[in-house]
């Protein structure tokens, strides 16, 4: 199907330019061969101009990278990237990877495009890559939205307060753009370019290794990268759990996980492809229904957030006014328990179900939505004053999750602190924020939790053989 021209944006109006050898499409926040609206746009520009595609990666590293991300994301995002490479090869679309940023890599190889094509993330680290490269580059730039299911102006001209201001906005347009992408034929094979690559992604362990990079976080054994494992769990999921996903999600032991909370972070799968393969399976609409709520609805209220607020990891601006409000007033309030920075990754505090958590996400880089508010509310009640609290829980939510940095991960710590919430009862430490005590793990089976959670940290160490499918029904 054509490409909705509201997914499309002209960042800069130039001229083609005339010695152009190829139409060059930035690789960065979409790292998939198919499925993918701004590469089958560059490659429809392409065969229109009788040229071929490149696609290029710039692999940021040392006190250059990426903010927050150690070896535990660069292995996901490596091996997602020699997929993706893999992808473009049978389409015969040029790849270049270089160490380097994403926009120097994009000036330097758009010198001899007709035309340049970017994807779209909506981090401000991102933003400032995109301004540079309208800034540097002479030629047209186009960018195509393919991380979300409705551009995110178009969805809301606003900040929203809440899922139930955002929900009636987005769901009209839902129709529109939850419709399937066709997949192009390339026209003109880029195999005889002379393309200069640094890196050889054929053997992602062998770049990580090469990279200059945080090694303190290791990579997990759990998740493998790349849109081929994205789709083969999807695929298993819709087979399996997603026909009770509407009455077990909220179970971490339950088995209802889709688990591409990752696979969309690092843009291996597109939300809309999840969400049409969803249609089609067999489940209630019930089930339906609450997943594409998760999917569309909470995801992209997060991109909401994060796209309207300049400051989104200031717990003074990612905070509403109210909430500070509140827990200034009871900022003096005792704290039976106050744990360092080191003790509360170690999971060494009085909270076992905590701790047992903190495992899960720290050995696997993963842990249920339930249990990640009830491990934030927590941090909260246990730091000194509520940005302390604030900042340390997205240190460590950015440091062990594989989804970490991401604007789900900035959203949803600043809801720990208010952020789409509305006031409750007061409390102590608290004061009218929502807040969470033990009482949450036990609507729940935490034994078979804790049980899951040692078999999968056992399979980490090489201690057992972990299973195919694995165990926590929430999708963020």
């Amino acid at each position: 199907m054509t490409i909705d021209p509201r997914r499309i944006r002209v960042l800069k109006d130039a001229p083609d330019n005339a010695n152009g050898r190829y139409v060059l499409y930035l690789l960065q926040q979409a790292n998939r061969a198919y499925n993918n609206p701004a590469l089958e746009l560059a490659i429809e520009e392409a065969n229109h101009r009788g040229l071929p595609v490149v696609a290029c990666f710039g692999l940021l590293e040392g006190s250059n990278g990426f903010p927050e991300a150690n070896a535990r994301h660069y292995a996901f995002l490596l091996d997602g990237l020699c997929d993706a490479a893999n992808g473009l090869a049978k389409r015969d679309i040029g790849f270049v990877m270089r160490k380097c940023s994403p926009a120097e890599i994009a000036i330097d190889l758009a010198e001899d495009a007709a035309l340049l094509v970017l994807d779209r993330g909506y981090l401000g680290i991102q933003k400032t890559w995109y301004a540079e490269i309208c800034k540097a580059v002479e030629t047209k730039i186009v960018q195509v939205e393919g991380d979300v299911a409705v551009p995110v102006e178009l969805a809301s001209s606003r900040h929203e307060f809440a899922a139930r201001t955002f929900r009636p906005k987005i769901s009209p347009h839902l129709d529109d753009f939850l419709s399937p992408l066709t997949t192009r034929k390339v026209k003109h094979p880029a195999r005889d370019l002379d393309l200069k690559t640094e890196i050889d992604i054929s053997d992602p362990e062998a770049v990580l290794a090469s990279m200059t990079l945080d090694r303190s976080v290791p990579p997990v054994k759990r998740f493998k990268g790349g849109e081929t494992e994205a789709r083969r769990r999807l695929k298993a999921f819709l087979a399996g759990p997603f026909e009770d996903y509407g009455d077990t999600r909220g179970k971490p032991e339950a088995g209802s996980a889709s688990h591409m909370s990752p696979y969309l972070h690092f843009g291996q799968i597109s939300p809309v492809e999840i969400v049409l393969a969803a249609r089609e399976a067999k489940a209630s609409k019930e089930d339906k229904s609450a997943f594409v709520e998760e999917v569309v609805v909470r995801r992209e209220l997060a991109m909401n957030h994060v796209f309207y607020t300049e400051n989104y990891g200031s717990y003074d601006e990612a905070v509403p006014e109210w909430a500070r409000e509140t827990l200034a007033d009871k900022a003096g309030d005792k704290r039976p328990h106050h744990y360092t920075d080191r003790q509360l990754a170690n999971g060494e505090t009085h909270d076992h179900g905590w701790n047992v958590a903190m495992k899960e996400m720290r050995e696997t880089g993963y842990m249920h939505n339930h249990l990640r508010m009830y491990w934030g509310k927590k941090i909260l009640e246990w730091s000194k004053t509520p940005k302390e609290g604030f900042e340390r829980t997205l240190r460590l939510n950015n440091r062990f999750f594989l989804d970490g940095r991401d604007p789900n991960s900035f959203t949803n710590v600043a809801w720990i602190y208010g952020l789409h919430d509305r006031p409750w009862v007061k409390r102590p430490v608290f004061g009218t924020v929502r807040y969470q005590n033990e009482n949450s793990l036990r609507k729940f089976n935490f034994k078979a939790y804790e049980e899951d959670v040692e078999r999968l940290c056992a399979a980490e160490n090489g201690q057992a053989a972990a299973e195919e499918e694995d165990e926590e029904p929430s999708l963020l």
